[in-house]
């Protein structure tokens, strides 16, 4: 079951004015997908979940789960709609402290009248013993620890089979042992074709699951910046997002010249490009290609000299450019970075070397 959201936006208004949360998402989850939205608070990763879901609507743009439009689903519709095909997992459990844990479980097939009255109780304990909760199935929440109550929590929202599960910071109220067994959990149920959404602000935790969505004052990060850049947190990647300039390039353009001074490098969005080194006699041969995630420039930006060599579009083309200030501020916040880009400037050169020398042969 897909997630599509089509340039939405949320606002809300209190007396001091409307103030815009989300701001023109684009955003496509396939079926099966595992994805960590990430961000710091007040970012808008919370209010996005909650377009996903139904629990809010947007202010303007579209949301569509499969086949149904939530944006314009009546609410007498939506709720029922919501417990078939949204399982959904809160921070704090949420667990009714009245009823059992297994009566908790059972709840969500009462309210949308699935499976037989018989099949209930059955279903609801096997949910509990696959996350290790059957002992405890008549205790209520108050007799059980918070990583205890998670995973019931868990069995609650996956009560009525649902294609898709969303899990509002399921972690961030455990301990590091017990938070590590609730990501497992979700794994498994992504090996079992079940499609998870969870917010999270553990980076390391969103760094271990298929594809990782970034908010940053109410905007995605573009993908391909996270791409170039595995080694930035949120914030990090967002103080690089706020500074980036988007560039379209037709194809067959020079994007750099070889011998020229940087002023800029460049993260590839969208396209194709060749790098070039000049041969002699006006002649360019072409060493390697880039594609999108990658980034190019950096080198005579690092170094503050010329170009080593030429790079041109072999197609049309949507870059981000930044410059030698983003760049430093990018390699002082993170050292991972710094690394990994010294690495790839030595591995370039070396290769340019090797090439410039066959050349010169």
């Amino acid at each position: 079951m897909s997630v599509i959201l089509k340039n939405v936006h949320k606002s809300y208004e209190s007396e001091s004015g409307v103030h815009p949360v989300l701001k023109g998402i684009d955003l496509t989850i396939q079926p099966g997908e595992f994805v960590a939205i990430i961000g710091k608070s007040g970012s808008g990763k919370s209010t996005l979940l909650n377009m996903i879901t139904g629990i809010d609507r947007p202010t303007t743009g579209s949301v569509r789960v499969n086949d149904t439009d939530l944006h314009s689903l009546p609410p007498r519709k939506l709720a029922p709609w919501r417990g078939r095909q949204i399982g959904v997992i809160f921070q704090f459990f949420q667990l009714l402290p009245t009823l059992s844990l297994l009566e908790n479980v059972m709840l969500p097939m009462d309210f949308c009248g699935m499976y037989a009255p018989r099949e209930r109780l059955q279903r609801a304990m096997g949910l509990l013993e696959q996350v290790q909760m059957a002992e405890h199935a008549h205790k209520m929440p108050s007799a059980v620890s918070g990583g205890q109550q998670q995973r019931v929590a868990i069995a609650r929202a996956l009560a009525n089979d649902p294609p898709i599960i969303v899990a509002d910071e399921p972690t961030g109220s455990l301990d590091s042992k017990t938070a590590d067994s609730v990501f497992t959990l979700f794994r498994h149920l992504v090996e079992r074709g079940k499609t998870v959404i969870m917010v999270t602000h553990d980076n390391d935790l969103a760094h271990q699951v298929q594809r990782t969505v970034v908010v940053v004052d109410g905007e995605i990060v573009n993908e391909y910046v996270m791409q170039a850049f595995p080694h930035l947190d949120a914030e990090q990647l967002g103080h690089l997002h706020s500074r980036l300039e988007r560039v379209f390039v037709p194809a067959g353009s020079m994007i750099i010249q070889e011998g020229d001074e940087a002023d800029r490098a460049y993260i590839i969005v969208s396209g194709e490009a060749d790098v070039l080194i000049h041969q002699g006699f006006g002649e360019d041969r072409v060493v390697n290609r880039l594609e999108p995630g990658q980034y190019f420039g950096e080198i005579a930006l690092i170094h503050g000299s010329r170009r080593t060599a030429s790079v041109r579009a072999r197609e049309d083309m949507e870059l981000l450019a930044f410059g030698k200030e983003e760049l430093s501020g990018l390699l002082n916040r993170s050292t991972m970075t710094v690394e990994e880009m010294n690495q790839e400037v030595r591995e370039r050169l070396a290769q340019l070397a090797t090439m410039k020398q066959a050349v010169m042969k």
